[in-house]
């Protein structure tokens, strides 16, 4: 069985999103005290690596498909997500450890995120379409 390619990008993204989550629960959770993150920072950081993994998750569904990636819907919801991952999980990470790096010019990030958030949603809307669309497509050939 010949994997799919797409599975380095997924374990690429995984492996940092496992990395990333000890970083904040280790890492970022022990400057709390130091004032360098906040309470709700550190809630954000969390909540980049959870959307990342959601949507790996996501990636690894469409690309186990029966016939990975040879839909045009299921190749745009595994961009769309790939780029909401790059958006919306990249601009969380460095918005909330800007103190921790000294880079609070980071700020001009802000809008990135529910950009991120946008493509997420088009993602998930494009595998429900494609889904629809096959459905449609067996039913009009057992007709």
């Amino acid at each position: 069985m010949k994997l799919p390619k797409q599975l380095v990008t997924l374990s690429i993204l995984g492996a940092l999103a496992v990395i990333l989550g000890a970083f904040g629960a280790h890492g970022l959770k022990n400057k709390l005290q130091s004032g360098l993150i906040t309470a709700d920072q550190l809630n954000g950081f969390d909540s980049a690596v959870r959307y990342q993994i959601y949507h790996l998750l996501a990636m690894f569904l469409i690309i186990n498909l029966e016939k990975p990636l040879v839909n045009k819907l299921l190749k745009t919801a595994y961009r769309l997500f790939f780029i909401g991952i790059l958006l919306f999980s990249g601009s969380l990470y460095l918005l909330t450890t800007r103190n921790l790096l000294h880079l609070d010019f980071l700020i001009f990030l802000g809008p990135i995120t529910p950009i991120g958030a946008l493509f997420f949603v088009g993602g998930w809307l494009c595998l429900g379409f494609a889904y629809l669309r096959q459905n449609n497509i067996n039913t009009n050939e057992n007709n």
